[in-house]
């Protein structure tokens, strides 16, 4: 079973950004801990991330074939990226939606996700530990049900 990990854009700059808001630990920290999870899960995980939006689509179109299901951090991309919507729907695996923080108590702005709606659950405020928790839900989720 393989499940997509894809991080939105400045994701790649955590352990740099705003520490009191996203936390200390690096995407390569966090990318390693979700592999270890997924190694005990006995699931692949395949991460990737990109600040542009269009490479966030390819990797959607080129990867959803061969995956049961994707766990996104959109990013700024949350609030607008009706173009990754799209392809997240059109994928038609289920989809995690995980926040580092808890985007609705932040600026107005960021509590709106364009994403939410085709999302089967949100995941906000946890941290890291929220993508964690994503692939536990994600893999159990699957393995409950028969692979497509």
């Amino acid at each position: 079973m393989k499940i997509l990990v894809i991080h939105g854009p400045n994701l790649n700059m955590l352990g740099k950004r705003d520490k009191s808001i996203y936390g200390e630990k690096t995407l390569p920290e966090i990318d390693a801990l979700l592999k270890k999870e997924a190694q005990a899960l006995d699931v692949e995980v395949v991460t990737y991330q990109s600040n542009h939006e269009g490479s966030l689509i390819d990797f959607i179109q080129e990867q959803s074939d061969s995956a049961q299901g994707i766990i996104i951090n959109p990013g700024a991309l949350t609030h607008y990226g009706l173009s990754l919507l799209d392809a997240l729907s059109d994928s038609k695996l289920p989809v995690i939606e995980v926040h580092l923080s808890d985007i609705y108590h932040r600026e107005e702005w960021r509590a709106r996700s364009v994403i939410a709606p085709i999302a089967e659950k949100q995941i906000i405020g946890l941290g890291w530990r929220g993508y964690i928790t994503a692939l536990q839900t994600l893999a159990g989720k699957l393995k409950a049900e028969p692979l497509r």
